[in-house]
């Protein structure tokens, strides 16, 4: 593995490019960056459990016009992340993260206070579009960490954005329910409180990490999907490691599109086993994520977590997939907890064979990909699980066969990351 360029500048406290950062400042900047991704996932979260109250809402009870219309909100949110992720990626390499990430939180806290007021369901429609474009920013979060962090610690660091986003998913249903039966309105007005403050403390707390001379231009060719993606071509181990992290992503999906379904055909459970088991299998992600990337990188080494990663993935979901019983089922979330190494560890790969003045090309490009594997997820699995339920008698691999579906996806990405590594 070649380190990037700007490497042996890393400083004795072990950032990079913020030598002329004040000490406090600079112990503050990954705790900023850790809670604006953690804000940005609490408030998707928050609004999982009204949003689609407010939407039938609007559209006077009727639940299928609801369920279409929510569906499209969903794909125009993800469409607005995978557009200007690289775009936001590309202002980061050229004017800076510090920028780029104080006016996408500034600009989505107050985006949350139109959606707290939209009047009908075109604003509302409107808020989540521009809610969609401003968090786009996770990308820039994730250059800022590449930024400051030696390349060894790199995939302790991301695992810890990991941890991010699972504390988000786990607190941020439960904070929107019971915001939401007070008033449906109040998790935007919560979502918008945090956004303004967490944007308001950055910009006192914040420092820039990639110095001028470190920056980019800023070109149309770099801004979009197309010229983003076409930066993971620039090598063919990035190109190949990049595939890799994509076929997890897709994988990823399963456990959202089908869990719900599969866990109450198969086994019976109600909505309070399931928020139980999803409860868990959140937690787990945050220990693993949170405490015990940094040290299994240092003592195995990036590429072993990656593929040890990838392998514990397969199992946790073989389990899950043929498991006949539900506490069977549960055997299998430590291994999926597991999992997490395996991305972590390819996204530092990755950021390792690039310098400073592409790393926002490289999580926008990364960002695109996620996107294009949440557009095609959703489809991919919700077909595999209903031809799986139509066949006759249900034959093997029966209710199961989206998690096996997932995990031969997953053994196809550690393939690809073996060769890409050996």
């Amino acid at each position: 593995m070649r380190p990037g360029p700007g490497d042996a500048e890393a400083g004795a406290d072990g950032s990079v490019g913020e030598a002329s950062a004040p000490p406090g400042p600079r112990r503050a900047a990954f705790g900023f960056i850790f809670v604006t991704v953690a804000i940005d996932m609490l408030s998707v979260g928050l609004f999982v459990p009204v949003l689609p109250r407010l939407v039938a809402d609007f559209l006077g009870g009727d639940q299928v016009a609801a369920a279409a219309t929510y569906g499209l909100f969903g794909t125009a949110f993800a469409l607005m992340q995978f557009v200007f992720s690289p775009v936001q990626g590309a202002l980061s390499d050229r004017f800076g993260r510090r920028p780029v990430i104080l006016v996408s939180n500034f600009g989505v806290g107050l985006d949350y206070v139109v959606m707290a007021l939209a009047p009908n369901i075109g604003w509302l429609f409107v808020g989540r579009v521009v809610s969609g474009m401003a968090s786009a920013s996770v990308s820039t979060a994730f250059a800022y960490v590449a930024d400051v962090t030696p390349p060894d610690q790199r995939a302790a660091r991301f695992g810890m954005l990991g941890a991010a986003f699972g504390i988000g998913f786990v607190l941020g249903p439960a904070i929107g329910g019971l915001a939401g039966g007070v008033d449906p309105r109040l998790p935007f007005w919560i979502a918008a409180g945090l956004s303004l403050l967490n944007a308001l403390y950055g910009f006192f707390v914040l420092p820039e990490s990639l110095p001028p001379e470190k920056r980019a231009p800023l070109s149309l060719a770099r801004a979009n999907p197309v010229g983003a993606l076409s930066l993971l071509r620039s090598q063919p181990q990035l190109l190949s490691l990049a595939g890799a992290w994509f076929v997890s992503q897709l994988a990823h999906y399963v456990m959202p599109i089908v869990g719900v379904l599969y866990l109450t055909f198969r086994y019976g459970w109600d909505e309070r086993t399931i928020g139980f088991t999803m409860a868990a299998v959140g937690f787990a992600a945050v220990i693993v994520q949170g405490g015990l990337i940094g040290p299994g990188v240092r003592r195995f080494g990036e590429r072993a977590a990656m593929l040890g990663g990838f392998c514990s993935g397969i199992l946790g979901l073989a389990i899950q997939g043929l498991a006949p019983v539900g506490w069977m089922f549960w055997l299998g979330i430590p291994f999926m907890s597991l999992w997490g190494f395996g991305n972590a560890a390819a996204n530092s790969l990755m950021s390792a064979r690039l310098g400073p003045s592409e790393q926002g090309r490289l999580q926008g490009a990364n960002a695109c990909l996620q996107g294009i594997a949440g557009l095609l997820g959703p489809g991919l699995f919700s077909q595999a699980y209903a031809l799986a339920l139509a066949s006759p008698g249900q034959a093997f691999p029966g209710p199961g066969a989206p998690y096996l579906l997932a995990a031969a996806l997953l053994a196809l990405a550690a393939g690809i990351a073996w060769r890409a590594t050996r």
